[in-house]
């Protein structure tokens, strides 16, 4: 078994969309990034990279390469769990956590689960999805940035 933890963190600007595991969620900004900005998908891919000690988002799909502009991290997600399954591993469970001022992301839990689900071809009782808030402390508090980390267990093929 192996396990990794990932982390990510954007800042939350006017005229994007917020994506969360694929899921767009109605809010008035959006996550700062050069692809599409999904900073949970970036976190479980940090996560699988670490597990199979491979290292991390930005080496494989560096922000400086214009291939990867506006990608859809649900497609990075995709070949990074090519790489999962190329190293003889498979995801066993995942445990996410999104830290958020607004809006809230309760109503969007069981979206997000299934988006995940979805790509990572696991039982839905093996995914994890929790909200949080930073109570107005720190940039996320103040609702400049959004955080997101994960855990992943790996299990052999």
């Amino acid at each position: 078994m192996r396990i990794g933890m990932g982390y990510d963190i954007h800042r939350l600007v006017e005229h994007r969309p917020l994506i969360l595991a694929g899921v767009t969620i109605p809010s008035e900004r959006g996550e700062d990034a050069h692809s599409d900005g999904d900073v949970l998908l970036h976190a479980l891919i940090d996560a699988l990279l670490g597990a199979i000690a491979q290292g991390d988002i930005g080496t494989h799909y560096p922000p400086s390469d214009p291939k990867w502009k506006n990608v859809s991290s649900r497609k990075l997600l995709r070949e990074t769990l090519e790489r999962v399954t190329a190293a003889g591993f498979k995801p066993g469970n995942i445990d996410c956590t999104v830290i958020l001022e607004k809006p809230k992301l309760g109503p969007f839990r069981e979206s997000i689960r299934a988006s995940l689900q979805e790509d990572l071809q696991i039982p839905l009782d093996c995914i994890s999805f929790k909200a949080k808030t930073k109570e107005k402390q720190d940039a996320t508090g103040k609702d400049l940035a959004i955080e997101a980390l994960a855990t992943v267990l790996l299990l052999p093929l």
